[in-house]
């Protein structure tokens, strides 16, 4: 049931990004745009699909309960009782209008997708209501929460719909101009609510001794995968341009298609960390451990551990076979390599760069 629910969180973060951004690029000049086709099965596919991906966390609590009051008692404590399934509640309903606004209004202009990114924003809100930070700190929690979503959502649903569902690659640099500016405030202030979000749930000065349970490994994976994101970010913001001012042939896509690939593996990273218990919250102990720790660390683990980093001769190499990597990620973008070649480097690189720490582990 674990894995079910983490995948559809991860899901959910997808949809919600699709939503947000469809409406966007309804707002925004067709002119400044590359030619995007979005059939409408599809938004409401995403809609649908909001609806059921949030409601896997509240079904996970009513499988819980149901073994002790009932199944019936169970779906009405969980609903009527629980933060979670209250906001899930107030989830369904701005779905179900944001449903029928995108059957009944089929006038693709931009008023419609302002009232379309009204109720995304709205939806946004109900979601970060249900959060782990939110538990912690009702206010600050609830808006760094929603802050972080709705800036990540923005960054991602515009170049997730650029990357594959664009016809054409026209009018990329006009894109690139607006674009850039916006997807650079999006990572500020994703940047913000992370570090605020992180304060909430793992004290800074145990965030290495949080890699031993499954919420730190998750949070670490998150961190690395940042990375060649940035990477990407960089190639397709600023290297793209001047390529294509060179050589207007050349075709974008496939290089947005890998940087939205790289967010598909930090939001399965997030859902993982959206089931698991934090630091602050959990004793550290040998039952609880990371399976995935225990296998790469082969130290003795005990209670009250601490985790420290000193570089050894292995470490010290997989860290230079890291930063090979991610180097190479960049050449294959200079050489004019196939985009998936770079992608294939990331993923060495992160892999690097986690062995990297686990064997600096002491």
């Amino acid at each position: 049931m674990l894995v079910i629910t983490v995948i559809s969180q991860a899901l959910l973060y997808l949809c919600v990004s699709i939503l947000i951004g469809y409406f966007i690029l309804l707002i925004v000049p067709r002119t400044i745009q590359p030619k995007i086709q979005v059939r409408l099965n599809i938004v409401v596919m995403v809609i649908v699909g909001i609806t059921i991906f949030s409601f896997m966390p509240i079904l996970q609590n009513i499988l819980f309960l149901s073994t002790r009051i009932g199944f019936f008692e169970a779906v009405r404590t969980v609903l009527y009782s629980f933060e979670t399934g209250k906001s899930w509640l107030l989830t369904f309903i701005v779905c179900t209008v944001t449903f029928l606004f995108v059957l009944l209004f089929e006038n693709k202009n931009r008023l419609h997708g302002f009232f379309g990114l009204v109720f995304s924003i709205v939806l946004i809100l109900t979601l970060g209501w249900s959060s782990h930070a939110s538990s912690i700190d009702r206010f600050w929690g609830f808006i760094s929460d929603s802050l972080h979503l709705l800036s990540v959502s923005i960054w991602v649903g515009i170049l997730f719909l650029v990357s594959w569902f664009s016809i054409n690659y026209s009018n990329w640099i006009k894109f690139l101009k607006w674009y850039t500016p916006v997807a650079i405030i999006c990572l500020l202030l994703t940047t913000f609510s992370g570090i605020l979000l992180m304060s909430f749930m793992v004290n800074w000065e145990v965030y290495t001794s949080s890699w031993l349970i499954p919420y730190g490994q998750a949070l670490l994976w998150k961190h690395i995968l940042i990375i060649p994101l940035l990477v990407y970010a960089l190639i397709n913001g600023i290297f793209i341009k001047s390529r294509l001012k060179r050589d207007a042939s050349f075709n974008p896509r496939p290089w947005t298609k890998v940087e939205s690939i790289i967010i598909l593996l930090i939001f399965s990273a997030t859902a993982a960390l959206s089931e698991q218990s934090p630091p602050n919250k959990t004793a550290i102990n040998e039952a609880n451990v990371s399976s995935l720790f225990s296998t790469v660390y082969q130290g003795q683990i005990y209670p009250d551990m601490t985790v420290g980093l000193s570089l050894n001769m292995t470490s010290l190499c997989l860290l230079v076979l890291a930063i090979l990597f991610l180097a190479l990620s960049i050449f294959t973008f200079i050489r004019k390599a196939p985009a998936i070649f770079s992608f294939v480097m990331s993923i060495c690189f992160a892999i690097s760069t986690y062995l990297t720490l686990m064997y600096s582990v002491q």
